[in-house]
């Protein structure tokens, strides 16, 4: 049985929602941390509506933040926890998608997920096992679990921006070259990347524009 996702939510600009912008926050955070950045991107994406979910679980690493799944060397979890959890939240998140397309009367070519961290993580490891292709993932400073199965247990390959800071010290930055060759060695054909110069585990300003440009091309703005 899956749990349901407290999220927040910021109405498109507009009034008239026609896609969705879905954020997945890191390790230890919640959905507000990430529901910020609707404020600077609504107006150039006036008919997006912003939703973001707090993860299904309590952190333990960060008690008033939540997690998406354990991480065995910050927790003190075991391998096989870590990996129940991330099986446990993926059918999480797909339970809430399918909501969000339900409830709001989106296609999956009208959402797009960008995720931080471990959200990044979880966005990875969900969206390129679901049916049908979101319009874009923006996946900052994570890193793709399991890249050995990706090209085995990928249904849909949806277009994918990777973005990391090259002084992260929480994530190292090799994840992302590492992400974009898996990915391709899986068939995808749009892998893009971007570098945040002199970033530490972070968002910085370039990196929300590419992100921005990127979800306004995706959303046929």
């Amino acid at each position: 049985m899956t749990r349901a996702l407290n999220a927040g939510r910021k109405d498109a600009f507009s009034g008239e929602t026609r896609s969705c912008v879905i954020f997945l926050h890191g390790y230890g955070a919640n959905g507000a941390d990430l529901l910020g950045l609707a404020d600077p991107l609504a107006e150039h994406l006036p008919d997006t509506m912003f939703m973001s979910p707090d993860a299904p679980e309590d952190c333990a690493g960060s008690p008033m933040g939540f997690q998406w799944f354990p991480i065995p060397w910050i927790d003190g979890s075991s391998e096989e926890e870590s990996r129940a959890g991330i099986m446990r939240a993926s059918d999480d998140l797909n339970a809430f998608l399918d909501g969000v397309m339900v409830d709001e009367d989106l296609l999956p070519e009208q959402v797009i997920v960008l995720g931080f961290s471990q959200g990044t993580m979880m966005a990875l490891q969900v969206l390129p096992r679901r049916e049908d292709p979101v319009a874009g993932i923006v996946a900052i400073s994570g890193r793709l679990l399991e890249p050995d199965a990706l090209k085995d247990e990928a249904l849909c390959k949806p277009p994918v921006l990777l973005i990391h800071g090259d002084q992260d010290d929480v994530v190292p930055p090799q994840s992302l070259p590492e992400a974009a060759q898996a990915l391709e060695d899986a068939g995808w054909k749009e892998v893009y990347a971007h570098i945040m110069q002199g970033t530490a585990h972070g968002i910085a300003p370039d990196g929300l524009e590419v992100s921005l440009a990127f979800m306004r091309e995706r959303l046929g703005y």
